[in-house]
């Protein structure tokens, strides 16, 4: 479940709907067996119980003991403009770090797929028909200037929030309000019984000072919550920002004695007394700032860097540290993405002809080192990608939509192309060949053209990294062979962002869409109709699919794991026979590089390792005395 990001309404989908989730008052009726329900706890999970019990000292994957001390460097691409958190995502471009300042009512645990702990709210209380949750906060709960936290903060960030972020608003659909019902306790009603996952959608809920938002800057004018912002802001959370460049640098530092820093769910975490961030415009320039020690740690996604590029001396005398970091979480889908919207993309034949067209296996041994495997699943990686034919289960939800899917999803397994050598390639362009005819589009003169109106196919692709030349030229090569021409065009970040969100592209390099062990309402924004056409949504390829909507209200419903797992693996069927983009690379690690000043705990958190920096990290002084201390 990837939170801060959208939902849904699923027009039209009454009869599928119907078919495939239990009434509201099933669920109710059944909701009052679990435990936990109607009383107030520290913790809760979508399904099952949390694994931390009350009062519990700290997440196993920390070191209570870590020093407070130390200052660690990172970079950032592009640029910032905007240090309001609500329009984060929707205006401008949010500074790096900035979800630092603030904190949200509940937190996540980063060893179970889904659980939630008490952070600026103490306990939660869920009622037996999930049609309401509450949250209680704790007293001592402050934003920077010692204001306490009040249930009016929460109600002001819920509503401005919903207000003036579509992507929110969307996401917070379910929930039609919240009030204040005690003293330190707010209560948000639901419309949903059957989203389970919505409580902790709303314990994620950024928690922002309703006295600042509503006062004046020094200048004396008037703040509005709805523009993007360069004033530095105010929060409750473990860091404040001490000072800043504009678009190229920032600074934050601990607070010291912080109110949540000796809670179970943050004892050992935010160890750095002081973070930084570096902006670079190009990734080149930003790798070289690590190897010149600007920079402390990075995560490498570049294959070719990981192999060729950390060939200098701090390497070979080991202060700098490559390491490879076992990571659960890494759920992910990865593409070249059509916009789907557009005519010549709507045939899910010509898109399937594109995959046939992409060779993998031989840029995996020529441009990547052979480090990568090829994405066989939107949830590739975990239990929740699917394989083989449907089971039983599977076909339970899918047989009522029979009319609505691909026959192959109920017939066959899923597989790409399988490429590697110059006869393997030549039967795949024979295939995308065919395809592309059966849809109407012809080879003549060796251009491949729509004899309806004699336009002749070409593909864009937009990325905003030059990197994706490496990636690109060579499909680019398949593709003329099949006479589609075929461009890349690179653009800057903040252009690239603005073009992404109006969805004005062509086909996009890469896009990516990372899942977590438990997905749920994020599905609605990835792939749900009600989404295609919603400015800022993540549902670039603008999928319009009833029995993809349907299927996604059954992953949002699941009562048991059991029950999300078929679910999953019925959606990803679905999307995967659509062929709604061309599936690329991934791997089953992170990727580290550091400067060797650091230590981590000797248990890594399974869900989320790469992410974990700096969070459960800390400064090592004797490391730092070996290796030379960071540069101020």
């Amino acid at each position: 479940m990837k939170l801060r990001l959208t939902r849904r309404e699923m027009a039209g989908l009454a009869a599928a709907l119907a078919v495939l989730r239990p009434s509201t008052g099933a669920l109710a009726q059944a909701s009052t067996t679990e435990p936990g329900l109607g009383d107030w706890v520290h913790g809760m999970a979508v399904l099952g119980e949390p694994k931390y019990p009350k009062g519990f000292a700290h997440f196993d994957y920390v070191d209570p003991a870590a020093p407070k001390a130390g200052l660690t460097r990172l970079g950032a691409q592009g640029t910032f403009d905007n240090f309001n958190p609500v329009i984060a995502g929707l205006k401008g471009s949010a500074a790096a770090g900035l979800g630092l300042v603030h904190a949200t009512l509940t937190t996540r645990s980063l060893d179970e797929p889904a659980s939630s702990y008490g952070l600026v709210a103490e306990e939660m209380r869920i009622a037996p028909d999930h049609l309401s949750v509450a949250f209680r906060l704790r007293r001592e709960a402050r934003f920077d200037d010692g204001t306490p936290v009040t249930p009016e903060d929460v109600i002001f960030s819920f509503e401005a929030q919903k207000k003036f972020s579509p992507q929110l608003a969307f996401y917070y659909r379910d929930a039609k309000g919240v009030e204040k019902t005690a003293e330190r306790e707010v209560t948000f009603n639901l419309d949903n019984a059957g989203n389970r996952e919505l409580p902790h959608i709303l314990g994620e809920l950024t928690v922002l000072p309703k006295h600042w938002f509503e006062g004046k800057d020094a200048a004396g004018k008037e703040r509005d919550v709805s523009q993007t912002s360069l004033e530095t802001p105010i929060g409750c959370g473990p860091y404040r920002l001490k000072s800043f460049s504009p678009g190229r640098s920032l600074v934050y530092e601990r607070v010291k004695d912080h109110w949540a820093e000796k809670l179970g769910c943050q004892l050992g975490m935010n160890n750095f007394d002081e973070l930084r961030f570096e902006y670079y415009k190009d990734p080149q320039i930003l790798l070289e700032a690590f190897k010149a020690d600007q920079i402390d740690f990075r995560n490498e996604n570049s294959a070719k860097n990981w192999a060729t590029g950390y060939d200098f001396a701090a390497v070979k005398d080991g202060r700098v540290i490559r390491e490879e970091l076992p990571d659960e979480s890494r759920s992910v889908m990865q593409g070249y993405v059509f916009n789907t919207r557009l005519p010549k993309y709507q045939d899910p034949r010509v898109r399937q002809a594109f995959n046939f067209a992409y060779d993998f296996e031989t840029m995996n041994t020529t441009i990547f080192f052979g480090l990568y495997k090829r994405i066989a699943s939107y949830f590739e990686g975990t239990d929740l990608a699917s394989s083989g034919l449907p089971s039983a289960a599977e076909l339970a939800l899918l047989e009522p939509l029979r009319d609505k899917l691909p026959p192959e999803v109920l017939t066959a397994e899923y597989k790409n192309p399988v490429g590697g050598s110059s006869e393997a390639q030549r039967n795949n362009l024979r295939e995308a060949d065919r395809l592309l005819k059966e849809a109407g589009f012809e080879s003549k003169g060796g251009r491949r053209v729509d004899p309806r109106t004699g336009e002749a196919m070409t593909i864009d692709f937009l990325a905003y990294d030059q990197n994706a030349e490496r990636y690109v030229l060579p499909y680019k090569a398949s593709l003329e062979r099949l006479g589609i021409g075929t461009n890349l065009r690179i653009i800057d970040i903040p252009q690239f962002t603005n073009r992404m969100r109006s969805f004005d592209f062509d086909a996009l390099a890469i896009d990516i869409w990372g899942e977590s062990p438990s997905p749920g309402n994020e599905q609605r924004d990835f792939w749900g109709s009600a989404a295609a056409d919603r400015p800022g949504s993540r549902n670039h390829i603008g999928i319009k699919n009833e029995a993809v909507d349907a299927l996604i209200e059954k992953v949002i419903v699941a009562e048991t794991r059991a029950d999300l797992v078929t679910a999953v693996h019925a959606l990803d069927r679905v999307l995967l026979w659509n062929h709604y983009l061309v599936p690329q690379w991934t791997a089953n690690v992170a990727r580290t590089v550091r400067w060797d000043r650091f230590s981590h705990p000797e248990i890594m958190p399974i869900y989320g390792s790469a992410a974990a920096f700096p969070t459960v990290w800390w400064y090592d002084a004797a490391k730092a005395a070996a290796t030379g201390a960071p540069k101020g």
